[in-house]
């Protein structure tokens, strides 16, 4: 049993509120999220590409499984929480795999996020209309 858990590598991704837990072992190119079909999941051809990118730039698309649990954000940030958490688990194991994934961004933790909406005002930067008269 033991054996069986040092080839699989396991990170975690976040963006905006996503966050995703991301395991990675040597296999054929298959996506799981949330046990379904990587392609199913996401809808948008677009995440389905952000999900992908962190393999695609290495040219490891057809050498590793990705398995990941993903939750909270919507669909365009839990993609991009992917991406992160497969970037961290290949920069793990190898340092030239790092420097080619942090010059495309893929480690860097995107931290933007929603901003609160303020007291006395209908937004976070949007103010009442002011009145001279």
């Amino acid at each position: 049993m033991a054996e069986a858990q040092t080839d699989k590598l396991y990170a975690t991704g976040r963006r905006k509120t996503a966050v995703a837990r991301v395991w990675v072992k040597p296999g054929s190119g298959k996506f799981t999220v949330n046990e379904r079909e990587g392609d199913t999941y996401f809808e948008r051809e677009t995440s389905r590409m952000v999900m992908r990118q962190s393999l695609e730039l290495l040219e490891l698309i057809e050498k590793f499984d990705v398995s990941a649990t993903v939750c909270g954000g919507g669909h365009a940030a839990q993609a991009e929480a992917v991406r992160h958490g497969v970037a961290r688990a290949l920069a793990a194991t190898d340092p030239e795999r790092r420097t080619a994934l942090k010059r495309a961004g893929f480690l860097t933790r995107d931290s933007r996020k929603k901003e609160r909406k303020k007291y006395g005002q209908p937004g976070a930067r949007k103010r009442f209309q002011y009145s001279k008269r």
